[in-house]
């Protein structure tokens, strides 16, 4: 991960270091180290969630792996961050996709930190965007400015939404649940497909199209409106099809999902006034590699009529770093006072 210079903030933090950061999903938890001052986020190992029976344990396997490797140098963490694939209110965390559950001031007491932050993951991928150096990014039409107010879209088991803005205290993420608004079509093609989904979901959410659980669903969408027989497919085989050439669905259905995705990201950036970029996360966007870039993602983005303008001047980006979630989590801690 990239070395930054602390803000003043940071600078009145550096006395607690070092830091444990974590990003933990469903199925693998990635922890990373931070001890100096340029923020960067060393030593980072990912452990399966199934390999353990409790975060705390996790934490401890990963502390002394640091541990064996520093040395003498060794310091326990003071602070530490962990940005959670679930919601956070409360003391209690629970994984929708995993056993692991937690009492957050009962693993801070076990694990003896002063402070123990706990992040929505898409609240640090956020905090992650002011940061982020070209080499982490795939970036087309205006260049990122890393400014002002910004978003970051992730279409991958489900569909994460969430920004971040620039205050006189720093930066402040806007975390939320954009994902599970309602999704809207911009052509007849596109309400065809939204219609159709309706028999079976009363409630059409961009999630509903635009992520792993959503694509199979579109996938069925787009063969229906075709009215092609298609078998039915998991993501993964989806996104393998249409980039290997061999299936037509499969291919209109990637379309597809660029396509509206781009709308429902030009959505997200009028909704934020996120003009100083939009970013795009999560795990299948990356996989679509050039298609991507090629498709009508950012044609769709920009066509919003009397706005058109408005969305044009505003960068995109593909997050292809899939750590940048831990620099997010080290800028958490940066932030938090003493």
């Amino acid at each position: 991960m990239p070395a930054v210079s602390p803000g003043v903030a940071g600078a009145r933090a550096l006395a607690t270091l070092p830091w444990l950061v974590a990003d933990i999903g469903g199925t693998n938890a990635r922890f990373g180290w931070v001890d100096d001052a340029g923020m960067t986020v060393r030593h980072v190992r990912k452990l399966p969630t199934a390999d353990h029976a409790e975060p705390g344990g996790a934490v401890r396997a990963y502390l002394a792996d640091v541990q064996a490797l520093l040395g003498p140098a060794y310091r326990p963490p003071m602070r530490a961050a962990f940005a959670v694939a679930t919601a956070v209110a409360g003391d209690l965390v629970e994984f929708t996709n995993s056993h692991w559950r937690f009492s957050r001031q009962a693993l801070r007491a076990d694990l003896g930190l002063q402070a123990l932050l706990l992040l929505n993951d898409f609240e640090a991928l956020a905090l992650s965007l002011p940061r982020l150096l070209p080499s982490q990014l795939l970036t087309w039409g205006p260049l990122p400015r890393q400014r002002g107010t910004m978003a970051v879209i992730g279409p991958g088991t489900g569909l994460g939404v969430a920004g971040v803005t620039h205050t006189r205290h720093g930066w402040v993420a806007l975390p939320g649940e954009g994902g599970h608004a309602t999704l809207a079509p911009t052509d007849d093609f596109e309400s065809a497909l939204l219609q159709h989904a309706r028999r079976e979901h009363s409630h059409v959410s961009a999630e509903r199209l635009l992520s792993g659980i959503g694509l199979p669903v579109l996938h069925g969408a787009v063969a229906a409106v075709l009215g092609v027989a298609a078998q039915p497919l998991a993501a993964e085989q989806i996104v393998e099809r249409a980039l290997a050439g061999d299936d037509a669905v499969c291919e209109r259905t990637v379309d597809a999902f660029c396509a509206l995705l781009g709308s429902f990201a030009g959505n997200v950036a009028l909704t934020l006034g996120a003009r100083e970029g939009v970013y795009i996360g999560g795990g299948i966007v990356p996989r679509l590699g050039a298609r991507f870039v090629a498709s009508r993602f950012r044609a769709c983005f920009e066509a919003k009529g009397r706005r058109a303008a408005y969305l044009q001047d505003i960068p995109t980006a593909l997050i292809t770093d899939t750590l940048a979630a831990l620099g997010g989590a080290a800028l958490a801690i940066e932030q938090h006072e003493p």
